[in-house]
């Protein structure tokens, strides 16, 4: 080989290896591309598990809110579900002890026959007080003095011997069931 040649070849070789180096810087570079498009694919691919975590741990939060809450609802449905039926049971107490007020007593002048009557009326109405007292229904207190909560003032009167704002004269009884008020009672107050 002469020296032309030989320079030819070794231009041709510089050549080729420039080539390979912009090739391979090519290649670097699109290598290098593709691991940042892979890593942010990677980031989003993070981000969204983060979101789906996120809202499956509040969905679930929020279900087992609902549970209680509804385990909650049950308990007291259950535990106040004579509710209706004791309120629906007050006019029949009513009515017995506005009987037993009607009845006269012996003293009264009553014959035997009346005293009979009124000792049944008095029996009966003491086995609804006792069943009533066996599931928690009770009379509201009227003694501690008025109460909104738990008197309802229909009319207001003078008195001398109460101050104003006292209870007077009940005219229908209260009744609470448990910790709720089945029905306010009916009081007049002192003006």
């Amino acid at each position: 080989m002469s020296g032309e040649e030989k320079r030819d070849s070794r231009q041709q070789q510089e050549e080729e290896a420039a080539k390979s180096s912009e090739e391979a810087a090519a290649e670097s570079t699109e290598s290098a591309a593709e691991v940042t498009e892979e890593e942010d694919e990677l980031k989003k691919c993070e981000e969204r598990l983060k979101e789906c975590e996120d809202k499956y741990l509040r969905m679930h939060a929020e279900f087992e809110n609902i549970k209680k809450r509804m385990e909650r609802e049950k308990d007291k449905s259950v535990a106040y579900a004579q509710e209706q039926f004791a309120r629906d049971l007050l006019p029949v107490m009513d009515s017995l002890e506005l009987a037993l007020a009607s009845i006269p007593t012996a003293e009264e002048g009553a014959d035997e026959h009346l005293q009979k009557l009124r000792e049944g009326v008095q029996l009966t109405l003491d086995q609804f007080v006792k069943t009533f007292e066996k599931h928690h229904i009770k009379v509201v207190d009227i003694d501690e003095g008025f109460n909104p909560n738990f008197h309802e003032a229909v009319m207001q009167v003078e008195s001398e011997e109460h101050e104003s704002g006292q209870i007077v004269q009940v005219l229908q009884k209260g009744y609470t069931y448990k910790e709720r008020l089945l029905r306010p009672a009916m009081v007049s107050v002192a003006k």
